[in-house]
């Protein structure tokens, strides 16, 4: 692909969850300081009902004014298909950095995710697609970003309509069930996420890798597993992100933002 819109195309950046990513030139009527953009779109063909339903959600994203949140330029339709062109991370992200992060930093930037998280949620929406790949890296600091655009152009649709087998780790049960995406859902992915990044290891182990249905069966039927290499903090705040009841998680991501960035202290403190 050579072009999206009025995006020329620099090279492609992989494939996501979502869809497909390249690195762009900003085009001049962005009027933004950045000579590149990651420009991202999703697999799904986008009616105009479809499209007007997740540009609503992309506008409250693109109007939170944040550090914590990477930054939304541009969204629109090509084909039918949706586009949106953000912020570019040569830091690349939590699954994979340009280079390798202290533990420390690791924990700060998946709290700079978590306060990120929490400002969508003070605006009335829930990421929905909370996962290392999804919290940016910049100058040792994490940034959330991706909403999570197939569940929002999917509303009706089952987990397994939409899912990947490697981000099922990353979805609450009760969301598997059926419930809508919350507040307290995007707090589970969050400890997902940082049991994922401290261990390099799933909290389900022996996860099914062949069958998305086997997958969201397994986790249904299994509490999460903590990983040994965690410390004693980071095992009790990531316990507490994944109960089974939504109502014993901490009560908001910035309470959550703030318990690991106390831990993260701690660590910096004995080292």
């Amino acid at each position: 692909m050579q072009r999206i819109a009025d995006y020329e195309i620099i090279q492609p950046l992989g494939e996501g969850s979502q869809g497909e990513a390249w690195l762009a030139k900003a085009p001049d009527r962005l009027g933004i300081d950045d000579e590149v953009v990651a420009i991202k779109t999703v697999t799904h063909a986008a009616s105009d009902d479809d499209f007007e339903r997740v540009a609503n959600h992309l506008r409250i994203y693109a109007s939170r004014d944040s550090a914590n949140l990477a930054s939304l330029f541009d969204f629109g339709q090509q084909g039918g298909i949706l586009y949106f062109a953000g912020e570019y991370f040569s830091g690349g992200s939590l699954a994979r950095p340009a280079r390798p992060l202290g533990r420390a930093a690791v924990l700060r930037a998946v709290a700079n995710g978590a306060r990120g998280a929490n400002e969508l949620h003070d605006a009335g929406i829930a990421h929905r697609a909370i996962r290392p790949g999804n919290i940016l890296v910049v100058d040792e600091k994490g940034k959330l970003g991706d909403l999570g655009l197939t569940q929002i152009l999917n509303p009706g649709q089952t987990v397994a309509g939409h899912g990947q087998v490697g981000a099922v780790e990353f979805i609450p049960p009760e969301v598997i069930q059926g419930q809508s995406p919350s507040r307290a859902s995007d707090v589970w992915a969050i400890g997902a996420t940082l049991h994922k990044v401290l261990t390099g290891q799933p909290m389900y182990p022996n996860l099914p890798t062949n069958s998305l249905i086997a997958a969201l069966r397994h986790i249904l039927n299994n509490r999460p597993a903590m990983g040994d290499a965690l410390r004693n903090g980071e095992r009790h705040i990531i316990e507490a992100c994944v109960s089974a009841d939504p109502a014993e998680r901490p009560a908001t991501a910035e309470a959550l933002a703030m318990a690991i960035e106390a831990e993260a202290d701690r660590q910096s403190e004995q080292a």
